[in-house]
């Protein structure tokens, strides 16, 4: 399309066939340049940006079916349009070609007012779905977005272990009752801004907000050596940063805040829920619940960072912790063992 500046290649080992074919992409407004082969093309591609491929089939040196299945295995040219353009008659050579991500095949002699429609139709999905990777990589961190890309967008579900974290305001509801609409936001978003950059720091991904409430998780979508360290690396991080920002509010005669952290490890069930139009990366299981249950027992514990064993286990030996015993918790049928984390140490 002219007005979106698309530049297109065009694979024909012919000369004949590129040369009118990239002529008449010209002419309908689009700027197009030539490949005689699928191994310069692959070359053209992995180095230079283009809008839409259109695909001969049959080449010398790499043909198009091979063409298909490079950009295919390849995470930055899978989405990029291919429109196959060939001679070879033929149901079986049209679905090969769909099953192997062809936009849509048009057999030769191309028809121009057809070859217009078709290319400017996949062009259209192309900014489509180049808008849809813009928004993830807006509002998703960079490794959901990664595996969102990696993936396809597919919804769906893997057993993965890592580690899970919660947190809150201790007595947020009662601040938030007793001050002006606009102070609750300011503190929120100075808050979660704090936090984001903590737990992203530590390569976690925040995958919930609810009110004052965070969850995060260290080792999923993409695995992460010691999530656990990780994690409590974060928690640690964080509270040091509350406390930077109480030093401000107690110059501005605010209250100070206080968080409550629970981290816990291990199997879960891990994906993107929802619908193809609004889903969401989540965890699952008892370990998701059990690190709830600990963020939660940090008021009645009077502690800042709850870990239980097997996220204890991933520290090195020499992090400060101490031993809060074994403590029955809600909604798990086992007394479950308590650690809390020593806030003034580097890890």
């Amino acid at each position: 399309m002219a007005e979106g500046g698309a530049r297109l290649l065009v694979v024909d080992d012919n000369k004949v066939n590129r040369l009118l074919l990239i002529r008449t992409l010209e002419m309908q407004g689009h700027s197009a340049v030539g490949a005689e082969n699928g191994r310069v093309a692959l070359e053209m591609l992995e180095h230079e940006r283009f809008d839409l491929v259109l695909l001969d089939i049959n080449m010398p040196e790499m043909d198009g079916f091979q063409v298909l299945e490079r950009l295919l295995a390849s995470s930055t040219l899978r989405d990029l349009p291919v429109i196959v353009t060939s001679g070879v008659e033929g149901m079986d050579s049209v679905v090969r070609c769909i099953e192997l991500g062809a936009e849509d095949y048009l057999h030769k002699p191309v028809n121009p007012v057809l070859l217009r429609a078709r290319v400017n139709s996949s062009l259209e999905k192309k900014r489509l779905r180049d808008a849809q990777k813009e928004l993830v990589r807006r509002f998703a961190t960079a490794e959901v977005a990664q595996d969102l890309q990696d993936s396809g967008f597919a919804l769906g579900g893997k057993h993965v272990r890592a580690t899970v974290m919660f947190t809150d305001i201790r007595g947020f509801t009662t601040m938030a009752a007793a001050q002006p609409p606009d102070e609750t936001i300011e503190l929120l978003n100075s808050y979660y801004t704090l936090m984001f950059d903590a737990i992203s720091g530590q390569r976690g991904v925040v995958n919930q907000m609810i009110g004052d409430g965070l969850m995060a998780v260290f080792g999923a979508p993409l695995p992460l050596p010691d999530a656990g360290l990780a994690a409590v690396r974060a928690a640690l991080e964080m509270v040091e940063m509350i406390e930077l920002l109480n030093v401000e509010r107690t110059a501005a005669q605010k209250a100070p805040i206080h968080i409550g952290v629970g981290i816990a490890s291990g199997e879960m069930i891990a994906g993107y829920t929802g619908t193809q139009h609004r889903a969401t990366y989540t965890c699952v299981g008892s370990t998701v619940n059990l690190a709830a249950r600990l963020e939660a027992h940090t008021k009645q514990a009077q502690r800042t960072i709850l870990i239980d064993r097997a996220t204890l286990e991933s520290l090195p030996p020499d992090v400060q912790v101490e031993v809060i015993g074994a403590v029955p918790l809600k909604g798990i049928a086992q007394p479950v063992e308590l650690f809390s984390v020593e806030c003034d140490q580097e890890l």
